[in-house]
């Protein structure tokens, strides 16, 4: 009950439940207050301060055992509750992280049996440039004739053990595949031991050389972040092994250090920083961005070669320094090859390095990535909870065997380790290599050597009955991306991957006798071939005549100069004819040619 009382001469008296509270007033405001507490109880009067911050407390006493439904018995149950409410994600846990990688890694895949499904038919197909099957049966030939374990680990491919007969059937299979499983993961972020070792084996059967050894390592270690059978992002009986993570630590830390020695000891332009000078204007693919990069200032360029050295050389070694500079080390990686993948169409090279730069953060560091209070995060945040609060479960048989299992994987990359490390140490370092017929630890690096000029390979046909007539007049093939039209933007692709682009770069640099299967090309444009055409941009036939005659011209390319008159003639690139690259040929000319390395004559 709440009682005030006004007496003409007294002052005010506010008495609520027993409880007095006297004011004082002056003219305009109040001076103080007292209060005087009966109760039925002879107290003393307290001072106000005292007297509210005791009931300030009983009152949030209550309020915290309402919100709680604590009662005596069950005051520690209330304090894991008010405690999980409040809990922010905490640091050395990876539940988020492994979320984080197996997607980046599902998304390399996929994307990589994309390329393998469009493309694989025309390359190594039935009727390819360079038929997979004539590469299985001279493995089958070397290792005596037979299909058994010896051909298994000189090549290790599914493809041994499949029908011959259909073989772009089998390409078409294993992509397929890949893309499903890969395409599953990718979404959903789950992922046990049998998907990704399925990843891991159909990719392996498809690669032959390449940075793609890389990709099989990081697949081989995306097996180990997964429970075996299990499908969660978070499965409670499968904690993220510290091992597992540290692995994928020291796959950057290889593949940095691989790259910026290589560089150190190949080119002499890395040395005295003018490789930056050349490098956008004659890397395989060159973008858009490539093409104002070329254009920027030589102190820039200067930079951008400081800045390299640094980030391969030094800034892996952070990886060592605890928990923060480990995290400067994958932020300073990934940011680096962000540049990279903007200045650049390498493929998925640039977005693979990324993944295992993802494992130098730890699930507070990640946590943005995810949506607060549902699904992963949550789940990560209740098993802190419970940790913090001791109610940790005794770990299974299970959980046992795979504490070994994760040791075993430590031994085993730290064994396969002992050449790649000695190959770094050495002055005869070389690139991008496998000690073991599995691949599962490697050596890397990229542009050891930076070419100074970019040479094209032209393609070019006729229909004149003679190639040697001055009159004759001679069109070219347009490549997909690769350098050709003058006034053609170059293109965007990566992380795609044009195959073919990028094996014509390297045969600019060598003769046609290295890279036979240009002639192979020349044949199969000679019967417009509608598999080897679907791989180009341009066939100046189409629906025309067959060309009489193809040949290879050979033709020195740079970017035309920012503001110049042919850049203003809406020209990206210049040109020089520097002179035939193979002479012209036509169908009958190539018939013993063909023979000779046995490949099917295109008029068969």
């Amino acid at each position: 009950m709440l009682t005030l009382y006004l007496t003409v001469g007294q002052l005010p008296v506010l008495d609520y439940d027993g409880i007095q509270f006297t004011f004082t007033f002056s003219q305009k405001h109040v001076n103080h207050v007292v209060f005087r507490v009966s109760n039925n109880m002879a107290t003393p009067c307290e001072s106000s301060e005292s007297t509210l911050r005791k009931r300030r407390f009983e009152q949030s006493k209550t309020t915290s055992n309402s919100d709680g439904n604590c009662s005596g018995d069950d005051e520690g149950a209330c304090k894991y509750e008010r405690k999980k409410k409040s809990f922010s994600l905490q640091t050395g846990t990876y539940w988020l992280t492994r979320i984080v990688l197996l997607r980046s890694i599902a998304f390399i895949y996929f994307v990589a049996f994309t390329v393998a499904y469009n493309q694989n038919k025309q390359l190594i197909g039935e009727r390819g440039l360079m038929p997979c099957k004539d590469y299985l049966l001279s493995v089958k030939r070397y290792v005596g004739g037979k299909i058994d374990m010896s051909a298994f680990a000189y090549t290790p491919s599914i493809l041994w053990f499949l029908d011959w007969t259909d073989m772009d059937a089998n390409l078409d299979g294993i992509s397929l595949v890949g893309m499903v499983v890969s395409g599953f993961v990718l979404v959903t972020g789950m992922a046990n031991m049998v998907m990704m070792t399925t990843l891991w084996v159909l990719y392996h059967s498809l690669v032959s050389v390449g940075w793609e050894s890389q990709l099989l390592e990081t697949g081989f270690l995306g097996i180990f972040l997964c429970p075996v059978w299990s499908l969660s992002q978070v499965p409670r009986r499968c904690p993220p092994s510290l091992i597992s993570i540290w692995t994928f630590r020291w796959l950057i830390v290889r593949i940095m250090l691989g790259a910026g020695l290589i560089k150190i000891r190949g080119d002499r332009c890395w040395k005295d920083l003018t490789c930056m000078d050349f490098h956008y204007e004659t890397q395989p693919v060159p973008n858009p961005m490539s093409y104002y990069m070329h254009q920027s200032p030589w102190w820039f360029h200067r930079f951008e070669v400081l800045s390299n050295h640094f980030i391969e050389l030094i800034v892996p070694f952070f990886t060592f320094l605890r928990r923060r500079m480990c995290m400067v080390n994958g932020t300073l990686q990934v940011l680096f090859q962000v540049v990279l993948i903007v200045s650049g169409n390498l493929s998925f090279l640039n977005w693979l390095t990324i993944v295992p730069s993802l494992a130098c953060f730890d699930d507070a560091s990640l946590g943005f990535l995810f949506s607060s209070g549902r699904g992963a995060k949550q789940t990560v945040l209740d098993l802190q909870a419970e940790e913090a609060a001791g109610r940790t479960h005794k770990p299974t048989r299970g959980m046992l065997i795979r504490r070994v299992v994760n040791v075993a994987l430590g031994v085993l990359i730290g064994y396969l380790s002992v050449p790649v490390v000695l190959n770094l140490l050495s002055s005869k370092q070389v690139m991008n290599t496998s000690f073991d017929p599995l691949r599962i630890v490697n050596t890397y690096g990229a542009f050891g050597s930076i070419t100074k000029e970019r040479a094209e390979v032209i393609l070019q046909g006729t229909l004149s009955e003679d190639p040697k007539d001055p009159g004759a007049v001679w069109e070219e093939y347009q490549f997909v991306c690769k350098p050709g039209e003058l006034t053609r933007r170059p293109c965007l692709i990566s992380p795609y991957h044009y195959r073919l682009d990028w094996l014509i770069w390297f045969a600019a640099f060598q003769t046609y006798e290295q890279s036979e299967w240009v002639i192979h090309i020349a044949g199969r444009l000679l019967a417009n071939d509608t598999s080897t055409l679907s791989l180009l941009e341009h066939n100046p036939f189409q629906g025309r005549e067959n060309p009489r005659w193809v040949r290879g011209e050979h033709f020195k390319y740079k970017f035309s100069p920012l503001g110049s008159a042919s850049a203003a003639q809406g020209k990206w690139w210049l040109r020089k004819r520097i002179g035939p690259y193979f002479p012209a040929v036509d169908l009958a000319s190539l018939r013993g040619y063909f023979k000779s390395r046995n490949w099917l004559h295109p008029d068969l």
